[in-house]
């Protein structure tokens, strides 16, 4: 496992290198023009005028297939303004914005929401399961909304790939936390979705737990060729990503690949200490 997260992670590294260097800039990846994500110009504004405030400022930014992508930054730098543009929950104000090659922004609402359901999955910090469903049916929830038959097989698939084979008729209060999470991450799996969000996946959790979750994670980029992107303030977990990307005032400033917990830590610091500290970082 360790090798080949090894080497899962020198090849995100090159992949990003080639990107930076073709395209002059260090906000992006890509790997062989196949994008799971692919942000252009993507700027969103809340307001007008004196009051306006700017959440992006204008993300360039392109995600290949199989990858695992933290996102950093202090509070207030545009992290979940970024995850919402990028998982169509939100619209940029300008910019374009693909999942999987399909062009997003101007698509219709009924139009999103059937992509959120079929092609992006979800896992939140609040792990979100309805406590009158079993886990199954927790599970199978994104395919019924889909208008889709539900497959009990490919459930008790997911449920077995996270480690709740057994679980399948329980109801979410039966569960520890820990075990919630695995089935909402069971649930984001169940569609073989282009793209994995996860917004702080593990604020909830104990670190035992939480390391039990984000190894899932990484599993499911490494074994099932899934692409995960997750905002986290959390260096340990940012450090189970290929790569780190660190936003403040919404911009990308600054990315790390296959970084330390240490190092992870080290860069953040930099970009909440005094501004004249962190115009030396990025100059």
């Amino acid at each position: 496992m360790g090798l080949r997260r090894s080497k899962r992670r020198n090849e995100s590294a090159a992949a990003g290198a080639a990107y930076d260097h073709d395209h002059g800039q260090g906000q992006g990846y890509g790997q062989g023009g196949a994008a799971a994500v692919e942000l252009r110009g993507v700027r969103r504004q809340y307001g007008t005028r004196r009051g306006a405030v700017h959440a992006l400022r204008g993300i360039d930014l392109v995600l290949p297939h199989g990858s695992f992508t933290a996102v950093m930054g202090p509070s207030g730098s545009g992290k979940s303004t970024f995850l919402q543009c990028a998982a169509g929950l939100d619209r940029p104000t300008e910019g374009s914005v693909r999942l999987g090659g399909t062009e997003i922004t101007g698509m219709s609402e009924n139009k999103l929401t059937l992509l959120r359901r079929t092609r992006l999955g979800f896992v939140f910090q609040a792990f979100n399961l309805l406590p009158s469903l079993t886990v199954e049916q927790n599970v199978l929830l994104p395919v019924r909304l889909a208008g889709e038959r539900p497959d009990r097989r490919r459930a008790a698939e997911v449920l077995a790939q996270v480690g709740l084979g057994d679980k399948g008729g329980r109801r979410p209060s039966e569960l520890s936390g820990g075990q919630q999470q695995r089935v909402a991450l069971a649930r984001a799996l169940v569609t073989q979705p282009d793209v994995i969000f996860a917004d702080e996946p593990t604020g909830a959790l104990d670190t035992t737990t939480a390391s039990e979750v984000l190894q899932l994670l990484r599993s499911a980029v490494d074994g099932l060729g899934a692409t995960v992107v997750m905002v986290t303030h959390d260096p340990i977990a940012a450090a189970y990503a290929d790569r780190v990307l660190f936003l403040a005032d919404g911009s990308i400033v600054d990315s790390l690949a296959g970084a330390d917990p240490g190092t992870i830590a080290d860069r953040m610091r930099a970009l909440t200490a005094p501004a004249h500290a962190y115009a030396g970082m990025v100059a």
